[in-house]
């Protein structure tokens, strides 16, 4: 189970402390928690579009994380930034776009 980030606070000193990792679709920052769970935040701009679309958007997101949960490590607060080429990807091409950020911050289990 992924919780929600909601306080400011966090989202800022992840900006300032964490690592990242970008690609055309969307920029991840990670930073380790010390819970023992992994804790999500999601950033859409109001320069993506009204409120329906910065919704769906972040409908989306969460729903690949919920999909990808299993591959993550457990421990981390991540903030998922999206930009305007989200928009227009796929569900695959955001898939992808968000394990390649996450293979690059080291956020993917080990494969034995």
């Amino acid at each position: 189970m992924i919780v929600s980030l909601k306080e400011n606070h966090v989202f800022r000193r992840l900006y300032l402390r964490g690592k990242s990792a970008g690609n055309r679709c969307l920029i991840v920052y990670c930073q380790p928690n010390r819970l023992g769970f992994n804790r999500l935040g999601l950033t859409v701009s109001t320069k993506l579009g009204h409120a329906v679309v910065r919704n769906r958007m972040r409908r989306r997101l969460r729903e690949i994380v919920r999909l990808n949960e299993a591959k993550l490590r457990s421990g981390y607060d991540i903030v998922i930034v999206a930009r305007r080429a989200a928009l227009e990807a796929d569900h695959a091409a955001l898939t992808n776009a968000f394990l390649r950020a996450a293979d690059k911050l080291e956020l993917m289990e080990k494969q034995p």
